[in-house]
């Protein structure tokens, strides 16, 4: 257990759980942080994976769901999402959903995603979905963690390992983000979509839609 004030920010601002005006901030402009709707969050939330992947040189992969309530689940089969003890034995998990990515947010020149729109982190997600569940597994634990709108509205809620690692991002984005683009994209493993127009009823259980390498 280390105190959290040596903790070191890389990502995101370890200092704080929640950074409601920055929520309220993406909330009020979804254009400018979500163009193209339901699209734009899907590929905020694959660019995670695809930078763990590239970051140990390996080749990742993730699965995506598409739901009848317009909901869409990622899942990635990599470490987990950054989660720590405190000097206070408090579990601690890296605060990417509610907090700005440090990286992009505010980046005049921040990294395009493949529909030609700046990434801006899992937060312009978070704050743009009715409803968002983390589920979080680790080596040292797995959680799973509800958010409305971006704010957190349960704790860390410990479920059962299962012996694997990685992260389920379950969202039902914000009746005015749920469409999806229509133009035709490519299907390598960088577009990380393809092409998804259309979305269709499932009877209430998902339907993968995309399982492929990312970088």
């Amino acid at each position: 257990m280390t105190s959290r004030a040596d903790w070191t920010n890389t990502t995101h601002d370890w200092a704080a759980s929640v950074d409601r005006a920055h929520l309220d901030a993406i909330r009020a402009d979804p254009a400018r942080y979500a163009p193209g709707g339901v699209r734009h969050l899907l590929l905020e939330v694959l660019a995670y994976p695809e930078d763990e992947a590239e970051s140990i040189g390996e080749r990742g992969r993730c699965t995506v769901e598409l739901y009848a309530d317009g909901s869409v689940a990622v899942t990635d089969y990599g470490r987990g999402t950054d989660t720590r003890v405190d000097e206070h034995g408090n579990i601690v998990k890296k605060p990417v959903m509610a907090t700005k990515d440090l990286r992009f947010f505010d980046a005049p020149e921040a990294p395009l995603l493949p529909d030609g729109c700046p990434r801006r982190g899992m937060s312009v997600v978070a704050a743009l979905s009715e409803w968002l569940v983390h589920t979080n597994r680790r080596t040292n634990g797995s959680w799973t963690q509800r958010y409305e709108y971006g704010v957190p509205a349960t704790g860390l809620e410990p479920i059962t390992p299962d012996g694997s690692t990685g992260t389920t991002v379950h969202f039902r984005p914000t009746a005015g983000s749920r469409r999806w683009t229509r133009s035709r994209t490519s299907t390598s493993p960088s577009s990380g979509l393809g092409d998804l127009g259309g979305s269709r009823d499932t009877g209430g259980r998902g339907r993968k839609v995309d399982d492929r390498a990312a970088r």
